[in-house]
């Protein structure tokens, strides 16, 4: 539920954005590091949101990427761990009597001693 809710604020938003380029068309004045170019505001307005988004993915994704490395590194010491503290199969004595397989029922008494 969580994720759908999520792409439909995404969608909303993306929706919004787009609405707001749509309506800023006329041209302006870029000045960039090296040189000055003059583009609609709308080709601003959606380079700049799809760059945010970029960016905003590749943040998520590292992220994501350190707490799966994290998440195998634990696992592996866990692993360590059960090893380390099991019972190794020497330690269990071997001469030990078998269980019986049978079970005997216990004897019915009579109904004066209960």
């Amino acid at each position: 539920m969580k994720t759908q809710w999520i792409f439909i604020s995404i969608l909303f938003f993306g929706l919004l954005t787009a609405i707001f380029a749509a309506i800023n068309t006329e041209p302006v004045n870029v000045h960039l590091i090296f040189t000055d170019m003059q583009l609609p505001l709308i080709i601003i307005i959606l380079s700049s949101t799809l760059l945010g988004g970029l960016i905003l993915g590749l943040i998520g994704m590292s992220k994501q990427y350190k707490l799966k490395r994290t998440i195998k590194q634990l696992e592996k010491q866990l692993n360590e761990a059960q090893m380390a503290h099991a019972v190794p199969s020497s330690a269990i004595p071997t001469d030990s009597a078998p269980l019986p397989l049978t079970y005997a029922a216990p004897e019915k008494l009579p109904s004066s001693e209960l």
